[in-house]
Order: C-alpha cells, then structure tokens, then sequence
C-alpha cells in the first residue's frame, strides 16, 4: 500500500485547528481568529486570541438549549401581572403602584423574603390566575431558549387560605400542555411541603394531591429552612414514595451540611436543591461526588438572600470541582432579579467560566432532570450540537 505523504503545510494547519479547538474547549471565553497568507496557513504570530467581551458571552448563553429544575412557579409573579390579577378579582394590595411594589422586592434574608412572596400569592384565586402566572413564566423563558421546565408550586400557600387543590393543579398543569403544543417547552410539576408549617397539614396535602397524582411527578420541600429539618417529615415523604413519586427538597442553602444529610438519608432524594453548605462537610461532599446526586444551585437567589456577599464569592466552581452534578437555576425569578440567562450570565462573568464550563452546567440539567433516557439524550444532544457550531 503506498504510503501518503501529508505536506507541512497540511500538517501545520492540522496543528492550528487542534490548537484552536483546544482554546475553545479548555480556556477561558476566548475567541481564537486563525489567518491564511496568500493561502499559506499561519505561523503561531499570526493566531489572533482575543478574551470575549461580555456581549459575546452573554450571545452565546442565550442561545444553549437550557432546562431549569429549581423554579417556585409563585416566585415568577411579575409585578404588572400581580397588579392585572388583583384587579381583576378586586383584591386591594398595600401598594399604589406597580414602581412601588418593585421597591417592596426587597429584602435582606429568607424569611423577608417570604414574607413578600406569600402576600403577592394572595391575589390568585382561580384557575385562569393559575393559568396565567404559568404561561407568562413559560413565555418569558420561551424566550432565553429554555426546553424543559420543572416547576415547584406550593399548594398549602393557597388551600390555607380557603383556595380548592384542584383550582390551583388544573390552572398549572393546562398552562404547562400549552406551553408544550405551542412553544415546545416540555415540563413536570413537583409539588412541595411548607417546612414551616407541621407534619400533619403535609399529610393532608399529599392526600389531596392524590387524585391527581398523573398530573405530579415528584414531592419537595421548601420554606424557611432554620429549625425545620428534613427529618420532621420523614414519614410524609415514605407516603409519597410509596404513591410512585420521586423526591426532592431544599437542604443546605441557610440550614447546616446535616440537612442535606437528612434529606439523602432520610428522604431518599433523587436531588438536592441549592446545597451550597454542602461544603462545609468533606464527606458529604465526597458521597455527593460518588452517587453524582444533583444539587440545583440558584446564583441569583443566594446573591439577594444574602448567601453570599457577592457572586464572585459564589461556590458554584469549587462544587464542580469537587466532582458534583451541579445545575443552574432561577429560583424565585421576579424577586431575585433574573431568569435562567441572568442567572448564567452572573457566574460567567463573575466566575470567569469557560465555554466548557458553562455547556456542562447546561448538559448536567438535563443529566438531572424527571425526563426519560431517550429525551435526556435528545436533549443533550442538542447542546453539543450547538456547543461544536459555536
């Protein structure tokens, strides 16, 4: 067989785009610029790299295929739609205008925070409210290239103040098989517990969500995190498993490392939500590593609540680093400043991420999500495509 011979020029140029891919691939957000002479390649003075600047970071962001896993669907109510809704079903609110109830957005804690967040809940009573605080979330995210969702909503927030099971899942779950027919957005609703309040009203909600237990796919558990562990609803999430839905819950954001202890141990999680204090515990971040149990972790959220000071202090890349599933998410969005691109922006910049970096982030949501093998792959396949064309 003859043998080939591959020229230096081919050779030269072979080298350059390997070393190209591998700038792309490992460095930073760099922009790599390859220049041919008279169709000669390039010798390495001619390479051009360039750090991208925050308008190319935030262009490539917007366009990954995202999924978000940790969203209070009560958390998206924008001011304007919290004015429209209250209205509409003649509820006065403490503020005269929608100016000065974006001013309320803010708080210095948690529970501040929830304290705003339950009084706007106030103002939905029936399924078109529902209905209409899930397609404006879907509409906003539509448009930051998000295809898959899976949404929290607190139903306690609302039967305790007199509103039916049944209105507040029919309005949700029809929003969400719009959302799917005509924007493509596929999404599982998880149902959660409101640490706060006592075993027993757990015990009732799960036994109205039963009829509509088709409709859910997994159980959580959310609200002030201090002096609620996990372990107080130990029994409520056997029940739930025992109905055939996956559990997750909130552990380690405000409460200790002991928390997310109990929520693997105890709850038998399928993934933990926020986590940061995860790593105040060398072994549990090391079970973490081994079992690849995902944490959602919500940058902009720990930003507001105070978590931590500031997102360059964020330990979203240690958490990586350590080896762990870790996920980005918006939380609470309409209070704490940002969907999922703002959300992936912040850290970009913040942390100085890597296009690899920030495309892992993207895959482990889907790694992570209720979605099937078959759609998991599709789904990030669809990121990598992406990833190689840009």
């Amino acid at each position: 067989m003859e043998n080939k011979k591959i020229s230096y020029p081919k050779l030269w140029s072979l080298f350059l785009l390997n070393f190209a891919y591998s700038l792309s691939d490992s460095t930073k957000l760099y922009g790599v610029k390859l220049d041919t002479r008279n169709g000669q390649p390039c010798f390495p003075h001619c390479i051009k790299i360039t750090q991208m600047n925050p308008i190319q970071i935030e262009k490539f962001i917007e366009g990954i295929p995202k999924a978000e896993l940790h969203l209070h669907i009560e958390g998206t109510f924008e001011p304007e739609l919290m004015f429209e809704i209250a209205h509409r079903n003649n509820i006065p609110i403490s503020y005269d205008s929608v100016d000065e109830l974006k001013k309320a957005y803010s708080f210095n804690n948690l529970q501040e925070f929830l304290d705003i967040y339950y009084a706007g809940a106030s103002v939905l009573l029936h399924v078109q409210d529902f209905y209409d605080l899930t397609w404006a979330y879907l509409m906003k995210v539509h448009d930051q290239n998000l295809i898959h969702t899976e949404i929290f909503f607190d139903p306690q927030t609302h039967t305790d103040r007199g509103i039916p099971f049944d209105t507040v899942i029919q309005g949700i779950h029809s929003a969400l098989e719009d959302g799917k027919e005509k924007m493509g957005i596929s999404s599982r609703i998880i149902m959660c517990f409101l640490r706060h309040l006592d075993e027993a009203s757990a015990f009732k909600t799960l036994e109205q969500a039963l009829p509509f237990k088709q409709w859910i796919d997994g159980v959580g558990l959310d609200s002030s995190e201090m002096g609620h562990p996990p372990s107080k609803f130990e029994r409520v999430f056997a029940k739930a498993r025992e109905e055939g839905l996956l559990t997750v819950a909130h552990a380690g954001e405000e409460g200790p490392a002991e928390y997310v202890w109990e929520a693997i141990n105890l709850l038998k999680v399928s993934r933990i939500d926020h986590g940061n204090r995860s790593l105040d515990d060398d072994q549990l971040i090391k079970h973490l590593a081994e079992t690849q149990i995902p944490l959602t972790v919500c940058p902009l959220s720990n930003l507001a609540l105070k978590v931590v000071e500031d997102l360059k202090d964020h330990p979203l890349v240690k958490l990586m680093d350590a080896g762990l599933m870790v996920t980005i998410n918006s939380d609470d969005p309409a209070y704490f400043g940002g969907y999922m691109n703002e959300n992936y922006i912040g850290v970009a910049n913040a942390l100085d991420l890597s296009k690899k970096q920030i495309i892992e982030l993207a895959k482990n949501s889907f790694k992570s999500s209720f979605l099937s093998d078959d759609e998991k792959e599709k789904m990030i396949m669809q990121v990598e495509q992406y990833y190689q064309n840009n």
